[in-house]
């Protein structure tokens, strides 16, 4: 799954790519990504152009003169840049081609992915963007915040680290990562966390996702960029798909367990 630093590196690259250039059809093979504004998007989107490109989260906002398209790549999505006269893949739901005759073209094997177009002064109204919680370099995100978020929380401490209403952008990859590098236990207890352990996991959240930014993000399993772009993040991964391994501080095994639906990758020894 797509997390911050890959929706970042795809931002980044579309910039590049599409910025400026003029709409010329919208195609919509598979309407449930888009909702009921279809009609709306295929009315609205053919002589405009895409003025910038920005990220809240994990949704991409597409911007337009008075709208964004927002773009959520849930578990598999992804974006191709391709000829016009390139054949349609099964899985291409979304095609915009431009007047240079390339095609913007989004591919979601499981269809999990959700694109809304709105006003852009509706923005903070959609329920998606109005719950973010802040992100890891947001200086607002202080140790205080965080204690506050998560000591009355039964949940364990990895399972609130993914809820996005509280920390922006962590996924199962980062918050793994994440907990190592702050020597905590994923099973610990929200209200057990103090406010120590608050402190660093937001140090080990910041330097992670700003390396993994840096880095491209992780292309492991189902993601890569898809344009041009691999990420190298899978080289700094210290617990996360290394079951079995041993640790590269203590020596003992990587375990990994099931928690609360999730693959949970930690050190026994360092994570206590």
């Amino acid at each position: 799954m797509p997390e911050l630093p890959e929706v970042e590196t795809v931002k980044n690259t579309l910039k590049r790519q599409i910025l400026g250039k003029k709409i010329k059809s919208v195609e919509v093979l598979y309407e449930p990504i888009i909702g009921s504004n279809v009609d709306t998007l295929k009315k609205l989107l053919p002589e405009n152009t895409f003025t910038d490109i920005k990220r809240i989260g994990k949704w991409l906002l597409f911007e337009l003169k008075d709208y964004y398209l927002l773009s959520h790549l849930r578990m598999e999505g992804k974006y191709f840049l391709k000829s016009k006269n390139d054949p349609k893949e099964k899985h291409e739901h979304i095609i915009i081609t431009f007047d240079d005759n390339t095609d913007l073209r989004y591919h979601d094997t499981r269809k999990f992915g959700r694109m809304i177009l709105t006003k852009k002064e509706d923005l903070m109204n959609i329920e998606a963007i109005k719950k973010q919680g802040l992100e890891p370099n947001d200086p607002k995100l202080t140790k205080e915040y965080l204690y506050e978020k998560l000591h009355k929380k039964t949940l364990p401490i990895k399972t609130l680290l993914l809820d996005q209403t509280i920390i922006s952008g962590l996924g199962n990859i980062y918050a793994n990562e994440t907990l190592f590098t702050a020597k905590i236990n994923p099973h610990q207890k929200g209200k057990e966390i103090t406010i120590q352990q608050c402190e660093d996991i937001i140090n080990a959240a910041n330097k992670i996702i700003k390396q993994a930014i840096e880095d491209g993000g992780t292309t492991i399993r189902s993601y890569t960029s898809s344009l041009g772009v691999t990420g190298r993040f899978q080289n700094h991964l210290n617990v996360h798909g290394k079951e079995g391994e041993l640790c590269q501080v203590c020596h003992n095994k990587i375990i990994k367990e099931i928690l609360n639906g999730r693959g949970t990758y930690y050190c026994p020894t360092c994570q206590k």
